[in-house]
């Protein structure tokens, strides 16, 4: 418990003689409390303060600041970032990959959240290949399963992308980069891992690519671009 909680809110009279450690408890502006189990012990006690419609509380152990709406608790309005979590290859990853399947994990990033009414902003920027000229695809997972929401629609017997890149280039020296975007809301506060999967459009098993092209040339000419995977912890 920090230095500011309390598991009290008094309620003053006139003409009291405040302490300092009272004192101290009023200038901390917003009360603060441990959890939410000190919150409601601390309102509507003998001597305390009536729980009424707009009052404050900040809580400990999810870092979050409530306003009482008159019936229930609820988080200030949200958008705040909680935290960041990024990683980024620099090297290389590849895979021996089926018609209508997917690579494993390309790139993956962890990230645990504060509150489960928290969303998970998913940033990236994928540079991949194939071992042909067909093109190419990328899937986001959570938790080692495909993350249904950032996929396109169910139409026919179609495979569902997170997104597509054009890789349709002779020369294997240039390699498609593409951006990937997706507010997630996971709904927890376990650990969680995102990763990207890779996939291609060709009717034969084909080898994917990160960070590198097909023919891979030694020349420079060719680039060895990276790939970076961001997770970004918002407030509801």
């Amino acid at each position: 418990m920090g230095a500011n909680a309390q598991t009290s809110v008094p309620a003053f009279t006139a003409g009291q003689v405040l302490t300092a450690a009272q004192m101290t408890q009023v200038n901390t502006g917003i009360p603060v409390f441990a959890s939410s189990t000190e919150r409601d012990a601390a309102f509507g006690g003998t001597g305390e303060k009536t729980l009424a419609e707009g009052q404050y509380a900040f809580l400990e152990d999810t870092n979050e600041t409530q306003v009482y709406d008159g019936s229930s608790w609820g988080a200030v309005s949200g958008g705040k970032i909680l935290q960041v979590v990024s990683t980024a290859k620099t090297d290389t990853f590849s895979a021996s990959v089926a018609s209508g399947a997917v690579s494993g994990a390309a790139i993956s990033a962890s990230i645990t959240p504060t509150s489960a009414s928290s969303k998970v902003f998913i940033l990236a920027t994928i540079s991949t290949d194939n071992s042909n000229t067909s093109d190419g695809s990328a899937v986001i997972y959570r938790g080692g399963s495909v993350l249904s929401g950032a996929t396109g629609d169910s139409a026919g017997s179609r495979r569902r992308d997170t997104s597509g890149m054009d890789h349709e280039t002779a020369d294997g020296r240039v390699i498609p980069t593409g951006p990937i975007m997706y507010l997630d809301s996971p709904a927890t506060t376990s650990a969680t891992t995102y990763d990207i999967r890779l996939g291609t459009d060709s009717a034969l098993t084909q080898t994917v690519y990160l960070n590198r092209s097909a023919s891979n040339p030694d020349t420079s000419a060719a680039s060895r671009p990276i790939s970076t995977l961001t997770l970004v912890e918002v407030s509801a």
